[in-house]
């Protein structure tokens, strides 16, 4: 067996970590501290003003500090601080829009929230443009049917909705959403999910591996399966209604797919030796995975309709971590064919493969954004492990972490965040970074080890 197996299984990289688990095999409630460790300095202010709430019942959830802090961990926005607010408006009128630009903000989150009947509460809000307004004094002039007309393009967005009690975080979700996508013209990803691993104490569980959903920023997790043995590597389908994972509930590694809402769940495979590293291609109608049946771990992608297997990698060295291009093409995986861990791409149509990093001592568990420019990866310089990401048309590589021991990166489907899993006291945590590096933060664990850490698709 390669001797940089040998090096990594402390850090549990995928495959590593499956290799050992097989080699054993055959042998025999979320934290909510959030611990920020990058700085926003150079996004964008903006204002989410506390809304204004009419009512005697206590709110389930504080809507406009969801909103600050999913544009906040953006990375892109830079939320002005409750005690720096030059007022607590709650529309647009109600705003005075020269104490804001003096603050240095031109964009304004205002609304309300009323109780309108047993948990129902009807909620407003308005994205104000202050720096447009104060120009306009309020009221701009456009020519609509060759006639001049008095309009407030200064007001962005402005919706109204009744909603549920159990639907507070959700819609403050959709109103970033909404907020981000206005401002940034990108689609927001905060209505999202993820997937994880999570490991209770094994001398008290009997169950102790668990596979948790949660909401993208880990609030809500359920466990949608708990096993006396290991699980690993889950990943989600495309249209975000099912996960694939390797399970070793058989005493070996084999490959499940799992239906998230109804929980019923499929074998995919069973073959001798190594079942790993599933990843479903862009449309969803192949699994692209590693399997050792052969011999020797390699890339294999499976029809799965038909089942049928197409081998794609053929090499004495270990090939592992596939993962899909965004037009389905191509696969991104981790090869050691030239002495290191490195990445390369195979082009599906022809089986033409090509290395397509260089720097540093290893890359590994490469993953393509969705607008193919930029490859996230697992860099070694120095002995140090950190997630990284390199232009995919000069090749500029730049690392995004100072966290510990980085692996098993996740993007977020419009590309912005990238979660994966760090070493935290010990034990492997969840963390975020910005696509950009400029914002991260870090969720440690209480009571286990959270990793391998997948992001959904978008799911509206």
């Amino acid at each position: 067996m390669s001797t940089w197996i040998f090096k990594l299984a402390r850090k549990q990289l995928n495959l590593a970590a499956l290799i050992l688990l097989f080699i054993s095999a055959q042998a025999s409630a979320a934290t909510t501290e959030i611990i920020i460790t990058g700085g926003v300095d150079s996004a964008r202010p903006i204002g989410v003003v506390p809304f204004k709430y009419a009512g005697s019942a206590t709110l389930p959830e504080n809507l406009s500090e969801v909103v600050a802090s999913d544009l906040q961990r953006s990375g892109k926005f830079n939320p002005l601080k409750l005690s720096s607010m030059p007022q607590f408006p709650t529309t647009d009128s109600e705003i005075n829009y020269e104490a804001w630009t003096q603050k240095g903000i031109d964009m304004v989150v205002v609304g309300s929230i009323e109780a309108t009947g047993l948990n129902q509460y009807l909620v407003t809000f308005e994205l104000i443009d202050v720096l447009r307004a104060k120009a306009t004094g309020g009221q701009a002039k456009n020519l609509e049917n060759g006639k001049l007309v008095m309009t407030r393009d200064h007001v962005i967005e402005k919706r109204t909705k009744t909603i549920n009690g159990s639907d507070f975080r959700q819609y403050a979700h959709i109103i970033s959403d909404i907020v981000y996508e206005k401002l940034t013209g990108e689609k927001g990803a905060f209505l999202t999910r993820i997937a994880y691993i999570k490991v209770l104490d094994r001398d008290t569980n009997p169950k102790p591996y668990r596979l948790v959903i949660a909401d993208y920023d880990n609030v809500n997790p359920t466990t949608l399966l708990s096993s006396p043995e290991p699980l690993m590597s889950p990943t989600w389908s495309p249209d975000g209604n099912s996960l694939a994972y390797v399970s070793f509930e058989n005493k070996r590694s084999q490959i499940y797919l799992q239906d998230i809402y109804t929980t019923s769940r499929t074998r995919l495979t069973d073959f001798p030796g190594i079942n790993g590293a599933p990843s479903f291609s862009p449309d969803g109608r192949r699994l692209a995975m590693v399997l050792s049946k052969d011999g020797n771990p390699e890339i294999y992608v499976m029809d799965l309709q038909t089942r049928n297997l197409t081998r794609i990698t053929r090499n004495r060295a270990i090939d592992t971590e596939p993962s899909w291009t965004p037009d389905g093409k191509s696969l991104i995986f981790t090869s050691e064919r030239g002495g290191k861990p490195q990445i390369y791409q195979v082009n599906l149509a022809t089986n033409r493969k090509s290395r397509i990093t260089f720097e540093g001592e290893m890359n590994l568990g490469g993953a393509v954004t969705p607008d193919n420019s930029q490859l996230i990866i697992v860099n070694r310089t120095r002995g140090d492990y950190h997630i990284a990401k390199q232009d995919l048309t000069n090749g500029d590589m730049l690392v995004l972490t100072r966290t510990y021991l980085d692996e098993s990166p996740s993007i977020s489907p419009n590309g912005s965040m990238i979660i994966y899993s760090v070493l935290e006291n010990g034990k492997p945590a969840l963390a975020w970074v910005s696509l950009d590096g400029r914002f991260s933060f870090k969720e440690p664990v209480a009571d286990g080890e959270v990793k391998s850490p997948s992001w959904s698709p978008f799911l509206l």
